[in-house]
């Protein structure tokens, strides 16, 4: 710096407020602190307390460490309306999001910051004046580590300097040096547009339109969105945000229709195809649908393959579709080039089949869509409650109806039950979620009381449903559950999403006997995996693992001890953990070694996954995604005919 002596001088003291800082680059969850900013030649510190008097430092960035000192876009907080004079601080791999109490008062901070950071190496020549909740507000760009959109001052002071153009406003700029080089300039056209832009622009000219087919009808709730019928072909014009798409019909009509209620032309768009079906859920809802020759077609358990399941009196027939030469059949005198054309012959000749294939079964309503593609804030107007389903920690479930006509569960939340600006930024960034095994979050009112609107689930609690159906349970049955708790956490797991409280009592169960993952009310979205709770956080004891238990130390890993709980729960129809057996007394045990024993029902190889769970050290216990394989392995071959 410029001090030789005296470097702790304070050049600049404010009292501002700081959001919580992430692992990584930034973090979602709102949590502003007031603190009192100190900036000295050597560093920026922050403190509790008032200007006048200071409490305990809670926190001090060395200035050589900052790689960029930038403004933040007044909309980038948009739930936080007071929240809009911010200006961040990038050093190391975090990101300290600052917001000042006037717009100079901002100006005056990052200039003094600017000033004393110039000379730092490193600095970044571009960066995000966004935040990342899902993707970056300001570019829409969908991972973290994608490159900033806008020129840093490092960048537009280093093009002032190159260009031969005298700095004055501050008399430091001769000295500023980056080690990071300008990219060469790319080669241009004669029309002067960068050859490769112009190259990747024919072949995206070359490309074929991709067709889809709807599946389900789609009233469009919002402007923009595009009302589909179901069968009628589109066009997708943009496909950016994954759960809404923009698309033109036959008609020219344009605009955004949900991705779920769309397959591509071909195999995908017939409503017999369900490829992501298990076995045992196919054999469920064939015999529930109950008609002679009902069937279906999924993706094999060996990959690229597929089998046939058709219903034929009380049993359910799998058969695996050969493929030869190019050519795919289920009986070697009947080939044909797709699977369509093969489907096609057998529903009008039996064909080596036990019976001849009818319909498909009817899958009930049209799959879960937000209510509209930018909608996740809900007018308390458009909610009508109804009765009560249940209460809980955060307040009391209602169902209700949307606009008249949806069905959906309404969580009316206590108040102070925990921090609203926490809770509402958490609900935005889980609006985004989707998947056939996570209760869908349509949105929430934030009026208080806040209300949190997600789909209702026809059968309610898992932990009840297990209870009351004990009798009636098999262990295929209780797999094919296990196995979808297991998707839908994989699918959290890829999202670096900890849901804190996985248990039955958080799940629920819907029409076909569908479980669905649910209860985010603990959850905390985070960069790095892992997330220390503060004191006094409450979680419970019988499903926590050692490091929740010592530490309160939550992860994907504390995820996955909490779901080799919640399989015990469902292979014992529900029963309590550790029955008998008091929380001071099972955190001892726990601590001691000691593990739950072998449901009766449980197949040896399922607590074999359980147990590796179980681990007592984090790091050895698997992945999602690899407990996920292990019971598709485990539940083995899924076609068991073959027509000679």
């Amino acid at each position: 710096m410029y001090f030789d002596q005296g470097e702790e001088r304070e050049l600049k003291v404010s009292v501002m407020f700081k959001r919580a800082q992430g692992r990584k680059k930034v973090l979602t969850s709102v949590n502003w602190k007031e603190r009192v900013f100190v900036l000295t030649p050597k560093n920026l510190n922050y403190f509790e307390g008032s200007c006048e008097k200071r409490g305990r430092c809670k926190g001090s960035i060395p200035l050589s460490s900052v790689k960029a000192v930038e403004f933040v876009d007044d909309t980038a907080f948009d739930q936080n309306k007071k929240f809009c004079f911010c200006f961040q601080v990038v050093y190391d791999d975090l990101v300290l999001y600052v917001n000042a109490k006037s717009e100079q008062e901002k100006k005056e901070w990052v200039e003094a910051i600017q000033d004393e950071c110039r000379c730092n190496k490193f600095l970044l020549l571009e960066y995000h004046p966004g935040v990342f909740i899902n993707k970056w507000s300001c570019c829409e760009g969908k991972e973290k580590t994608t490159p900033g959109c806008k020129e840093s001052f490092a960048a537009q002071e280093r093009n002032s300097y190159q260009g031969g153009r005298r700095y004055t406003e501050n008399s430091r700029t001769s000295n500023f040096i980056t080690s990071q080089p300008l990219p060469p300039i790319p080669p241009t056209s004669s029309q002067g547009q960068p050859q490769l832009e112009q190259k990747a622009k024919r072949e995206q000219e070359k490309k074929p339109p991709e067709v889809v087919v709807a599946i389900y009808d789609f009233r469009g709730a919002e402007q923009g969105d595009l009302s589909l019928l179901k069968g009628e072909n589109l066009i997708v014009i943009d496909k950016q945000s994954d759960h809404w798409w923009i698309a033109k019909n036959s008609r020219g009509e344009q605009g955004y229709i949900p991705s779920n209620y769309v397959r591509r032309q071909g195999l995908e768009s017939e409503s017999w195809f369900q490829p992501e079906m298990s076995r045992q859920l196919t054999e469920d809802i064939l015999k529930k649908e109950g008609k002679e020759g009902c069937f279906v077609v999924r993706n094999s358990s060996k990959e690229g393959m597929y089998t046939l399941s058709v219903l034929h009196g009380d049993h359910v027939r799998h058969y695996h579709i050969k493929k030869d030469n190019g050519q795919l059949y289920i009986s070697d005198r009947h080939r044909f080039p797709t699977v369509p054309e093969l489907i096609n012959y057998h529903q009008h000749n039996s064909g080596g089949l036990v019976t001849r294939l009818r319909q498909p079964p009817s899958f009930g309503q049209a799959p879960v869509a937000a209510f509209g593609h930018d909608i996740w804030e809900i007018p308390r107007s458009d909610i009508v409650l109804g009765r009560e389903l249940g209460t809980g920690q955060f307040g009391t479930v209602r169902q209700g109806t949307f606009r008249g006509n949806l069905h959906v569960a309404v969580k009316l939340m206590k108040e102070g039950a925990m921090s609203e600006d926490d809770f509402i930024d958490e609900a935005k960034v889980m609006t985004q979620f989707q998947h056939p095994h996570l209760v869908q979050l349509h949105g929430v009112c934030s009026e208080k009381p806040i209300y949190i609107i997600t789909e209702f689930m026809s059968q309610g609690c898992l932990l009840h449903y297990l209870r009351h159906k004990y009798s009636s349970l098999q262990p295929p049955q209780m797999t094919e559950m296990v196995r979808q708790v297991a998707s839908a956490m994989m699918y959290l797991e890829s999202r670096n999403f900890i849901h804190r409280d996985l248990a039955a009592r958080n799940c629920l169960i819907g029409d076909n006997d569908i479980v669905k993952v649910a209860d985010f009310g603990l959850a905390r979205y985070v960069i790095d995996d892992e997330y220390t709770a503060s004191e006094g956080t409450k979680f419970p004891i019988k499903w926590a693992s050692p490091e929740v238990i010592l530490y309160t130390k939550f992860s994907s890993k504390s995820d996955i001890w909490a779901f080799g709980i919640l399989t015990w729960e469902i292979y014992t129809a529900g029963k309590q953990p550790y029955p008998s057996v008091s929380n001071t007394d099972v955190v001892q045990k726990v601590i001691n070694g000691y593990r739950l024993q072998k449901p009766h029902r449980c197949p040896d190889e399922m607590y074999k996954i359980v147990e590796r769970c179980w681990n007592a050290e984090p790091e050895q216990r698997p992945s999602f995604g690899a407990v996920y394989k292990n019971i598709v392995d485990f539940v083995g071959e899924d076609y068991d005919e073959t027509v000679d």
